[in-house]
Order: structure tokens, then sequence, then C-alpha cells
């Protein structure tokens, strides 16, 4: 009798330079106006909290955070398309909050369309809260979507 390898448990390291081509495919293939390759070049380069979701095949999902003083704000999280609904988001965002709370972050904002309810529930489930809303702030198929603006508010 042979063990037979069960599933990787994907691993969330740093986002290298070498990940982009596929980060780009993901986005691309996730959004209808997604992140150009040098958007997320550029968040490498500025230092901004970038990971990656790693299931040692390939990557499935990516996360960006700028910092600054005490306030963070999540730029992009995003798993790929075939592997959401599996909790993969939601260990991405425990990390991120993890991180976030390490680095001294006392409040980390986002935006979010209020169509993408997927996210908003796993947001809310996780803690965060509607601060307010953004009128116009994505590009959409027919014009622009407003975004909800969400704060999670570390404890003291």
């Amino acid at each position: 009798m042979s063990a037979q390898p069960g599933p990787s448990i994907p691993i969330i390291r740093g986002m290298l330079p070498a990940d982009l081509d596929v980060i780009t495919g993901i986005e691309e293939r996730t959004y209808d106006f997604p992140w150009g390759r040098g958007i997320f070049s550029d968040c490498l380069m500025a230092g901004y909290l970038c990971v990656v979701l790693d299931d040692i095949s390939d990557v499935i999902g990516y996360a960006i955070i700028s910092i600054a003083a005490a306030e963070g704000h999540i730029l992009n999280l995003c798993v790929d398309a075939p592997m959401q609904r599996q909790g993969l988001g939601r260990q991405m965002l425990e990390y991120l909050l993890d991180q976030c709370e390490q680095m001294g972050v006392e409040r980390l904002f986002l935006e979010v369309r209020p169509s993408n309810e997927a996210a908003i529930k796993l947001y809310e489930q996780a803690g965060f809260s509607t601060l307010g809303v953004r009128k116009e702030y994505y590009k959409a198929v027919a014009g622009r979507e407003d975004a909800l603006v969400l704060v999670y508010d570390f404890p003291a």
C-alpha cells in the first residue's frame, strides 16, 4: 500500500517579482477592470505589504496593503476564481489582520463594490464595519459604481 499525498495546504508568503505574471493573470480573469502588471510592480517597489497565497504548484491569490503611521489600507485582496468559496480569502484576511496588528496598525480601511456581496460578508464577519460611501469610485460596465468604505478598528 502506498500513501497518497493529500491536498496541499496553501501558504502565505511575500510576493516576488517572479509572481507578477501569474498575479496579473488572476487579476485579468477576476475583474472586468483589472490592475495592470505595472501597478503590482509599483506596490512591491514602494514597500507595501504584498503577499501571495501559494498552494505549492502555483500562486492562487494575493493581497496588498499600504501602511502609513497607524493606518492601513487594503488595496487588493483576490483569490483566483476556481479557488474561491473555500475559505482561502478568509485565511488571507486573517493573516493580514494579524500582520497589521503586529505592525501597530490601529485602523484598517478598504473599498468594496456594493455588488460584491461575498466580499462584504467576509469583511463583516471579520469585524469590519461600513464607514461611508465613495460615489462613482469604480469603473463599471455601465459607467461607474459606488464603493463602500469599510473600517476595522484594532483593539487598544
